[in-house]
C-alpha cells in the first residue's frame, strides 16, 4: 500500500510575526517623525545661513532675501556640494527619493545601504536650503524607508517582511511631512507594496499613526498647506471639473516627458556627473533671480494659491518658471522631493483655469482655491499612477467632504489620459530605462479563488498494478490508451484504489535495473504520494507541487485518501489562467448581438 504524504498549505504568517513586525514598524514610525523634524530644522538652518546669514532653524522661504546676484551663486554652491556627496558618498542620494525606494524593493530585496539614511537628508537639506525648488517629502520618504530596511537587515527577517518595514518607513515619512496618515499608508501600498494584506497593512497603519503623532509634538497639528473655506460648486461645477481633468492629464504627460528629456540632455554633456547638479543649479539661480518665488520649498506659496491670494499673472509665472526650475534642477541629478514643487505648479494651473473660466463665463462663479486643490492632486496622481493616494491626500488637507466628488472626477480623468499616452509613470520611467518592469496594478490571485475541482482532469488514463513494464512499453509503442508519461500515470486497482504513481523517471530507473521489463508498474512506481483534495484552493495545490518538487498531484476524496477522483498537473493550473484570459478578452454578443454582431477580431 502506498504511503500518502499529508496535504499541506503555505504556512500562514503567525500572529507572533505580525506582532513583531508591527512593533518594529512602531519604532520606525517614531523615527520617521523625528527625521522629519530634524530635516525641517536642517533646511531652515541652511536657508538662513545661505540667504539671511543667520544661525537660525526657523523655516522660511529664500524669496524674501535681498542678496542681488548672489541668488544665482548660492544654488550653484549647493549643487556642487551635492555633486561631491553623490560622487564620493552614494549616488543613491540623487533624485527625488521614491523611485530609489522602489528600485531597492525590485533589485536588492529591499536592502538599502546605511549611508543612504544619513546622506540623503543631509544632501536634500543642502540642496533645498541653498534655493533648490524641492520638497522635503521625497527625502524623508526615502530616509524613512532606509531606516525600515536597515532594521530589517539587523534582525532576522524575510524579504517580504523587510519590504513591509521599508514601506512602513516610507508611509511614516509621507505622514510626518504633510500630516496625512491615510495618504501615507495608501502611497506605500500603491508605489511600494502592490498588495493589500493584513501582514503589511497593520504595520503600515501603526507606523503612519505614530509618525503623525510625533509630528504633532514636534511641528504641531496644522497641515503644511493652510486652506480656508472653499466652495467646490457641486454639482453645478462638474462640467468645468471635467475639462480640468483633461488639462491635468495633459499636464502630467507634458511634465513627465519634459523632466526625462532634460535628464537625457544632462547625460549627454561632455563633463563629469559631478558637475551636473551645479550646472542645473546655475539655471535655477538665473530663474530665481527674476522670479524669487521659485526658490525653496514654497509651502507658503501653495497656501497663498489655495486661498486665492495671488493674481492671474503671478499664477502664470509660477506655472511656467516653477516647472522649468524644477525640471532643470531635478534633471541634473541633485537631491530633493518632487511632490511639493509639482503641487505648487499644478495648483497654480488649477487656479488659473478657474480665473479664466470666470472671465469667459461670468455666471460660472468658480472658486480658484477649489480648482487649485483638485488640480494639485490630479496632476501628480496621474503622473505617478497613485491616483487613489492623492484623492485621499487632498481630502485630508481640506477635511471637507464636498471636495470628494470633484477630486474623484478630475483625478480619474487625468489618470485615464495619462494611461493612454504615458507608458511609464514619473516614478517608474527611470527604472524602465534600466530594464526593470514595475507592475503597479492590483490583481487578486486567481489560484486563490479557484478550487482544485474546477481545474482537475477526470479523463486520466490509469494503469492496473499487475501490468508489467514490457506490456506498458508495447502500449507506448503502439500508441494505445492515450498514455503520456510526461504527465505521470496513476496506478489504480479494479476497485478504484490508488496504489502509486508512475513517472517517466520511475520508468527509466526501473528499466536500467531490469532491462527485460519483467517488473510490474507498481514495483517501479513511487509509493509515497503527495495528494490534494477537490475542495482545496488551486493555490495550495500549486504550492505543494513546488514544495515537494513534483509536477502532478492525484486528487483524492477527503476522508478516503485511497479513492482517486481526479488528477492535477501543471497544464491544469495553466488552464485556470487561460479561462481568466478568455473572460477578460473575449467579447460576448449580448442581447443586442442580433442587431450589432460582434466583429470576429473582437471575439
Amino acid at each position: 500500500m502506498p504511503e500518502l504524504a499529508r496535504p499541506g498549505s503555505p504556512a500562514p504568517i503567525s500572529g507572533y510575526r505580525i506582532g513583531l513586525i508591527s512593533l518594529l514598524a512602531a519604532a520606525i514610525g517614531c523615527a520617521a517623525g523625528l527625521i522629519a523634524y530634524v530635516l525641517y530644522d536642517l533646511i531652515g538652518l541652511f536657508t538662513n545661513l545661505a540667504f539671511y546669514h543667520e544661525w537660525s532653524f526657523h523655516f522660511r522661504s529664500p524669496e524674501n532675501s535681498h542678496l542681488g546676484y548672489w541668488v544665482i551663486v548660492i544654488p550653484v554652491i549647493g549643487g556642487l556640494i551635492v555633486g561631491l556627496m553623490a560622487k564620493y558618498g552614494s549616488d543613491k542620494i540623487k533624485g527625488h527619493g521614491i523611485p530609489e525606494a522602489m528600485e531597492a524593493v525590485l533589485t536588492s530585496r529591499s536592502r538599502i545601504e546605511a549611508k543612504v539614511a544619513i546622506l540623503k537628508p543631509i544632501s536634500a537639506a543642502i540642496a533645498i536650503g541653498t534655493g533648490g525648488p524641492f520638497g522635503a517629502e521625497g527625502p524623508i520618504i526615502q530616509t524613512g524607508g532606509a531606516v525600515g530596511s536597515l532594521i530589517g537587515q539587523i534582525i532576522a527577517t524575510t524579504a517580504m517582511e523587510r519590504k513591509t518595514l521599508l514601506a512602513a518607513g516610507a508611509a511614516a515619512g509621507m505622514a510626518a511631512t504633510f500630516n496625512t496618515p491615510l495618504a501615507g499608508v495608501i502611497l506605500a501600498i500603491e508605489l511600494l507594496l502592490f498588495e493589500f494584506r493584513a501582514r503589511s497593512f497593520i504595520p503600515l497603519v501603526i507606523a503612519s499613526t505614530l509618525a503623525t503623532s510625533v509630528r504633532y509634538l514636534m511641528l504641531g497639528q496644522h497641515s503644511m498647506f493652510q486652506i480656508g473655506s472653499v466652495d467646490f460648486r457641486v454639482p453645478a461645477g462638474l462640467p468645468y471639473y471635467l475639462v480640468l481633468g483633461l488639462v491635468c492629464g495633459a499636464a502630467a504627460i507634458g511634465f513627465t516627458k519634459l523632466l526625462y528629456w532634460v535628464e537625457d540632455q544632462f547625460e549627454r554633456l561632455p563633463v563629469s556627473e559631478l558637475w551636473h547638479p551645479a550646472i542645473g543649479a546655475l539655471g535655477l539661480g538665473i530663474i530665481g533671480f527674476f522670479v524669487p518665488r521659485v526658490l525653496g520649498v514654497g509651502y507658503d506659496t501653495i497656501s497663498n494659491i489655495l486661498n486665492n491670494s495671488l493674481t492671474l499673472k503671478l499664477l502664470l509665472l509660477i506655472v511656467v518658471f516653477k516647472s522649468l526650475a524644477l525640471v532643470i534642477s531635478l534633471g541634473s541629478g541633485t537631491s530633493g522631493g518632487l511632490l511639493a514643487p509639482m503641487f505648487m505648479s499644478s495648483a497654480a494651473m488649477g487656479g488659473m483655469f478657474a480665473m479664466v473660466v470666470n472671465r469667459l463665463v461670468p455666471s460660472a462663479h468658480l472658486s480658484p482655491g477649489a480648482f487649485a486643490l483638485v488640480a494639485m492632486g490630479a496632476v501628480f496622481g496621474a503622473a505617478s499612477r497613485a491616483t487613489f493616494t492623492f484623492i485621499v491626500f487632498a481630502f485630508e488637507i481640506t477635511h471637507d467632504f464636498n471636495s470628494v466628488l470633484p477630486l474623484m472626477l478630475v483625478c480619474v480623468i487625468a489618470d485615464l489620459i495619462a494611461l493612454k499616452y504615458l507608458p511609464s509613470s514619473i516614478m517608474t520611467e527611470k527604472l524602465s530605462r534600466r530594464g526593470l518592469d514595475v507592475h503597479q496594478e492590483f490583481e487578486a490571485d486567481l489560484l486563490k479563488q479557484v478550487r482544485v475541482r474546477d481545474i482537475m482532469r477526470k479523463d486520466v488514463v490509469v494503469l492496473p498494478p499487475e501490468m508489467t513494464l514490457r506490456e506498458l512499453g508495447d502500449s507506448l509503442v503502439k500508441g494505445y490508451m492515450g498514455i503520456n508519461l510526461t504527465r505521470g500515470l496513476p496506478i489504480v486497482t479494479a476497485e478504484g484504489e490508488l496504489q502509486g504513481l508512475l513517472t517517466q523517471s520511475d520508468l527509466l530507473r526501473a528499466l536500467e535495473e531490469n532491462p527485460a521489463g519483467d517488473v510490474t508498474v507498481l514495483e517501479a512506481a513511487s509509493k509515497r504520494l503527495v495528494v490534494t483534495h477537490a475542495d482545496e484552493r488551486a493555490f495550495d495545490a500549486l504550492y505543494r507541487m513546488i514544495q515537494h518538487d513534483v509536477g502532478r498531484l492525484p486528487v483524492v476524496e477527503r476522508g478516503n485518501p485511497k479513492k482517486m477522483v481526479g488528477f492535477l498537473n501543471r497544464s491544469s493550473v495553466l488552464s485556470a489562467w487561460t479561462r481568466q484570459f478568455e473572460e477578460e478578452h473575449t467579447r460576448e454578443a449580448g442581447w443586442m448581438g442580433r442587431f450589432f454582431p460582434v466583429a470576429p477580431q473582437d471575439k
